[in-house]
């Protein structure tokens, strides 16, 4: 196996292109590391049709050519952008499938990154480049193993290619009917079978195939790899990957120290680092009077930036909300959409608490720094939560995480113990309100003592959360995907 790999890197997102999640931070941040390290990583990524050419620099890759596509064949071609120091990205375009305004949620969504996948695995013939590994992310790539093992298993140009899947959030599975098995040519094998989940023998899903057929299989956190395993957090798939999960590891997201760096964000009032800190209060006062909040240096000020929905903990947050405002006099921002019944709740908070409480129903890049460079505590009290990147760019912010101890949010935040002076957030098991509003207190009380304060904050802006270890445990991770593609392949070999 040669020291420096080639890496083909399949998503459905990645910044600065397209971005709904985390996906894209990570789609956009792996590569760079990987290349760093030496080797040959490439990107393949939907050209949607909000993707600017000019601003991009994109130029022509490949000519239309067809790929199979249910009983026909549809074109496709290639344009190339760069990355970092010199990562191709090549973006799949369909004119059909993918000029469109949108990313997600459109009725053939199945066909579309079917279509994707198809193109970018007939690309690489044209390109004359075969990666030692497929490194595919969620449910938009879950085809890929499962084609490399069937109509594919035979092809010469795949044979030494292996596959790792990772599971950004188990959620989101992508689950279609039998007609898609068609479009993706591999009706003839059938749904999945598996004797503890009956839903499998009656719709496709690819998140599922994804974890079936990969060589390996990876998560955000190494907490969440093991969360998945259960009935709470397996999302009804926990069966599938207990049976697979010696092939089931946890690599932790990381974050890119040089765009993540409050020295040098374009976004914020007032630059300032570790050793700073004492200018970090201008960001304060700043984002108190863009939200409309009362000025006020010495009020605790709590900030969100989150998508609204239940798994983030909104639930239990708008149980406590009146005792924040109310009884701890907190200062609080939001910025974050989602669900149409926390926009109501949460704007009612608002008119109620006004100069306490600021909603940005929106999402807005430049407010989000602003609020993590401003915001004194940074809250995640999610359900369950596979990595997560605020609570990692609030540390590099100088702004101190309260978490619910769940999946990468418990493998990055320790809880602060005073005794000790360890920690650097504050964090709570159960997932109910009463223990979300201990939390609260604990760090708000913690606010008071200036010292202590400024040591957690210099604590978390020193730790290394770039992507450098996270990226070498990938690399050991690709190297066991081919050295177990090749033991099946010899094995396949001996028993012919």
């Amino acid at each position: 196996m040669s020291d420096n790999l080639r890496v083909l890197i399949l998503s459905a997102e990645m910044v600065p292109f397209a971005k709904t999640g985390g996906l894209a931070d990570v789609t956009g941040a792996l590569p760079k590391a990987l290349k760093e390290l030496g080797h040959d990583v490439r990107v393949g990524i939907p050209r949607y049709g909000r993707i600017d050419g000019a601003k991009f620099g994109l130029q022509a890759e490949l000519e239309p050519f067809e790929v199979p596509m249910d009983n026909t064949r549809e074109p496709v071609s290639v344009v190339r952008a760069t990355v970092g120091k010199d990562v191709p990205v090549y973006l799949i375009n369909s004119e059909k499938y993918f000029n469109r305004e949108g990313i997600y949620g459109y009725p053939d969504d199945g066909e579309r990154f079917v279509l994707y996948c198809r193109g970018a695995l007939e690309m690489l013939r044209r390109l004359e480049w075969q990666p030692d590994v497929i490194h595919c992310n969620d449910w938009h790539t879950g085809i890929v193993p499962n084609w490399l093992k069937t109509i594919y298993r035979s092809d010469p140009f795949f044979a030494n290619t292996a596959t790792i899947y990772t599971i950004h959030n188990l959620q989101y599975q992508g689950v279609f009917g039998r007609r898609i098995l068609e479009v993706a040519g591999i009706d003839s094998y059938g749904f999945l079978y598996h004797p503890q989940i009956g839903e499998l023998a009656e719709v496709v899903d690819f998140m599922a195939r994804g974890i079936h057929f990969s060589d390996i299989i990876s998560t955000v956190s190494e907490r969440y790899a093991q969360e998945i395993l259960t009935p709470e957090y397996g999302e009804k798939l926990h069966p599938l990957l207990q049976d697979r999960r010696d092939r089931l590891f946890g690599v932790l997201n990381g974050i890119d120290p040089e765009e993540i760096n409050p020295a040098t964000d374009r976004y914020i009032a007032r630059h300032f680092d570790v050793n700073s800190l004492d200018q970090r209060m201008e960001n304060k006062l700043a984002l108190q009077r863009e939200a409309g909040l009362r000025v006020d240096a010495e009020a605790p000020l709590i900030g969100l930036v989150s998508r609204m929905v239940d798994q983030k903990g909104f639930d239990i947050l708008a149980a406590i909300f009146d005792s924040l405002m109310e009884v701890l006099g907190v200062q609080f921002v939001l910025l974050g959409t989602g669900d149409q019944h926390y926009h109501s709740m949460f704007s009612r908070f608002q008119q109620k608490y006004a100069g306490q409480a600021a909603i940005f129903l929106t999402f807005n890049a430049a407010l989000a720094q602003k609020i993590y460079a401003g915001s004194d505590m940074f809250l995640m009290p999610s359900r369950f939560e596979p990595c997560g990147l605020g609570q990692l760019i609030s540390l590099r912010y100088g702004c101190i995480p309260i978490v619910r101890r769940t999946g990468g949010l418990a493998d990055t935040i320790a809880d602060f113990n005073p005794r000790t002076g360890e920690g650097n957030g504050f964090s709570f098991d159960r997932y109910h309100q009463m223990d979300l509003f201990a939390a609260v207190v604990r760090a708000v009380e913690n606010y008071r003592y200036a010292e202590t304060w400024r040591k957690l904050q210099e604590r978390g802006m020193q730790a290394d959360y770039s992507w450098r270890a996270s990226a070498r445990k990938y690399v050991e991770l690709y190297r066991k995907a081919i050295a177990l593609r090749q033991g099946e392949r010899a094995a396949a070999s001996a028993n012919a």
